[in-house]
């Protein structure tokens, strides 16, 4: 199944002078939590072309091509969410896209910080940026129902473990952003930069995800997509995962969930608003 097709540009408006006061009256920039945060209607965004700094190219590399994945717990987990998805989803305020790390949140520490927030968990263990993808399209993880505040992705460290060129991760990521700008116009985008792992810098997915982590970042416009960094809240002085915020120093312990969610919240917050 091809990806959606891409959204056309504004036609230019036959009384310029008019066009521009409109485009002008629809901005409205928003500090709030001091997060910069730009609104546009959505009329206007979705003509828009996000993650215009990673561009889809063709051929499109494996890890942005919608993919089935042969994993029987993959499939399983996706069959289940595919059938909460079948159903009315307007109740999600937020919702969190991602492999086993997101999958697997400490449930305490997921209440505390979103389960009264409308907050819902789509992670999958054992998922590829190609496997949300395909989540998203075929899998129908994205129902017209779903129409968020906030989609939050957290996605990529599987695609370094088989190593998957950082810049065709990216792009995953990027072409996964496209796909929801398009689906949900009014739904704000936070990518959260891939996660350390590794016992310490030396570790050669962390030095892959480091660069998917620089290719992402561009995609944000702190309008529509935004980025976070939150890794070093992970980390000790001297760059090391410990076994106590992460205990294969890949999956995170509950400790490990404590920081994530407290180095998000200020973000998340100031997207979210009241």
């Amino acid at each position: 199944m091809p990806f959606p097709p891409r959204l056309l540009p504004n036609q230019r408006s036959p009384r310029p002078q008019a066009h521009r006061r409109r485009w002008r009256s629809a901005l409205l920039k928003l500090c709030v939590g001091g997060l910069l945060v730009t609104a546009v209607t959505p009329a206007l965004a979705q003509g828009e072309q996000a993650c215009p700094a990673i561009p889809a190219r063709e051929p499109l590399p494996r890890e942005a091509k919608p993919e089935l994945l042969e994993d029987p717990y993959w499939r399983a987990r996706v069959a289940e969410l595919s059938r909460v998805a079948s159903r009315d989803m307007s109740y999600a305020r937020m919702i969190f896209f991602g492999d086993s790390i997101t999958h697997v949140w400490h449930l305490p520490v997921w209440e505390q910080y979103y389960g009264s927030r409308g907050g819902v968990n789509f992670g999958v263990a054992g998922d590829f940026t190609q496997g949300l993808l395909w989540r998203l399209n075929q899998g129908g993880q994205w129902p017209a129902s779903l129409k968020p505040k906030l989609a939050v992705l957290l996605i990529g460290t599987n695609n370094a473990a088989y190593s998957a060129p950082p810049e065709n991760t990216a792009l995953g990521i990027a072409e996964t952003v496209r796909l929801i700008r398009q689906r949900s116009p009014a739904t704000r985008v936070l990518i959260i930069g891939i996660l350390p792992r590794g016992a310490d810098a030396s570790d050669p997915a962390r030095r892959v995800n480091q660069r998917v982590n620089e290719l992402v970042s561009r995609c944000a416009d702190q309008r529509w997509v935004f980025y976070v960094d939150v890794g070093n809240a992970l980390l000790d002085q001297q760059g090391r995962l410990s076994e106590q915020i992460a205990h294969d120093r890949l999956h995170l312990t509950a400790e490990g969930y404590a920081r994530l969610s407290a180095a998000l919240a200020p973000t998340i917050n100031a997207l979210m608003g009241p």
